[in-house]
């Protein structure tokens, strides 16, 4: 068999398993008797950087950086390899390297202080491309900070678009009009005086995919995307939990286009008439100037909100300019269910999966809902294949008997939302929860 066969077939064993050092370091002696030292040098280090004491592989190493080979001795010390040669001239080497570059690291020395009583050093300068470190540089000066203004949030860049979401026709619509379209046409938009700046509440039960929604309106927008929820703002030192949603907003205003996106706005913008923290207050107060844009334009920044209990946000936040637009996020219907079904069981093995059978029987699941049963049919498909020894296909019975444990999460949500629609409607606000009540004979 050729040298080149029997290294491809060392390079393929290596590959196979990458922890086997004494195989590594074999296939390196192979690649230095071929004269392909650079390729040999990479498979040393890796050997070395798992046990940096190794003698086998320091003498290879020695020997691909031109030392030759040399008997397997031990030697005083904490290294295990022979003393490298002094080279003639006083110029650096492998033997005895000249004093670091700033940040570069040699890794501490034995107790003798001199360079040439560690050879690992010299070959870690020499293979500095190739192989990391043993040891990480230490400083005693802290590490600049940069970006400060930044440093609080995550800008994000969304992948998801619109298309990606299931249903929502109306909610869909709504926003083309608000934000999509007068973002794509901006000639019209100067025409007609329309301002890039809003904002819109999202509302209804939980697991309905209002989060996912505004991911992709960011995504649709080409827009960048900053998520917020309470925990991200509060501070236990007075003026700071303020001073935080500050930033935040300012970051939005630097990122413009940008879609800021307020998770669980009613723990933000709980009613003041309700609040007794004079802090939480505060923050309130501070949420609706820098919606109003006191202390900075907002041109550019979108605003989106959400909350599964929309009579517990303050009235002030749904005034006009503020979270003007309200909209319903529904569960899904029919042919969005299909849909989420769909993407969640592309990946999984099915089989005779009666699709609208399963539809007709998950009304009013939200997609979290959906997901949850997708995730249950497979463990009661996995389950049987474990027990019978053999693997089978998820079958339309996994999700008969799914069905039968998972009920839909929106039921509670929806008994409270009765209630609102039929006693605390003021001004029509919940017009669109009524009117779908009343088409589900819930009202």
């Amino acid at each position: 068999m050729s040298t080149d066969a029997v290294i491809t077939s060392l390079t393929a064993a290596v590959e196979a398993n990458p922890d086997d050092v004494p195989l590594r370091l074999h296939l390196a002696g192979v690649l230095l008797d071929a004269g392909r030292s650079g390729e040999a040098i990479a498979h040393i280090g890796q050997a070395l950087a798992r046990n940096p004491q190794d003698g086998e592989a320091q003498r290879l190493m020695q020997r691909a950086l031109g030392g030759g080979p040399t008997p397997a001795a031990p030697a005083a010390g904490p290294t295990a390899g022979p003393e490298p040669a002094t080279p003639a001239s006083p110029g650096p080497g492998p033997a005895e390297p000249a004093a670091p570059a700033t940040g570069t690291p040699t890794g501490p020395r034995p107790a003798g202080g001199r360079p040439e009583d560690d050879p690992l050093a010299a070959y870690e300068q020499e293979l500095a491309d190739v192989v990391p470190p043993r040891f990480a540089s230490a400083s005693d000066e802290p590490e600049p900070v940069t970006g400060d203004d930044d440093r609080m949030f995550d800008v994000e860049v969304s992948t998801i678009r619109l298309a990606d979401v299931g249903g929502m026709t109306d909610v869909k619509e709504r926003l083309e009009l608000a934000f999509l379209g007068p973002l794509r046409n901006p000639e019209l938009r100067k025409l007609y005086g329309k301002s890039l700046r809003g904002g819109l509440m999202l509302y209804g039960p939980p697991g309905c995919g209002k989060t996912f929604l505004a991911r992709a309106i960011a995504g649709e927008m080409g827009a960048k995307f900053i998520s917020l929820s309470i925990v991200d703002v509060l501070d236990m030192w007075i003026g700071n939990s303020e001073r935080n949603l500050h930033e935040l907003f300012q970051t939005a205003r630097r990122s413009a286009p940008c879609v800021l996106f307020l998770d669980e706005v009613d723990a933000l913008g709980h009613k003041r008439s309700k609040v007794t923290s004079s802090n939480m207050r505060t923050l309130g107060n501070q949420l609706l100037a820098e919606l109003d844009g006191v202390e900075g334009n907002n041109e550019g920044v979108f605003v989106l909100a959400a909350t599964n209990t929309p009579w517990d946000v303050d009235p002030a936040l749904r005034r006009p300019g503020r979270l003007d637009r309200v909209l319903l996020v529904l569960p899904p219907d029919a042919p969005a269910r299909a849909a989420i079904l769909e993407y969640h069981l592309r990946d999984r093995p099915i089989a005779n999966i009666d699709l609208r059978r399963i539809v007709n029987a998950t009304e009013d699941f939200s997609g979290a809902d959906l997901a949850h049963l997708c995730e249950s049919a497979a463990e009661y498909a996995m389950a049987d294949s474990i027990r019978r020894g053999e693997v089978r296909m998820i079958e339309q019975r996994d999700f008969d008997r799914a069905l039968k444990d998972i009920r839909p999460s929106t039921k509670p949500w929806f008994a409270t939302a009765r209630n609102v629609a039929m006693f605390a409607n003021e001004g029509g606000a919940y017009d669109d929860l009524v009117a779908y009540l009343k088409r589900r004979k819930m009202l």
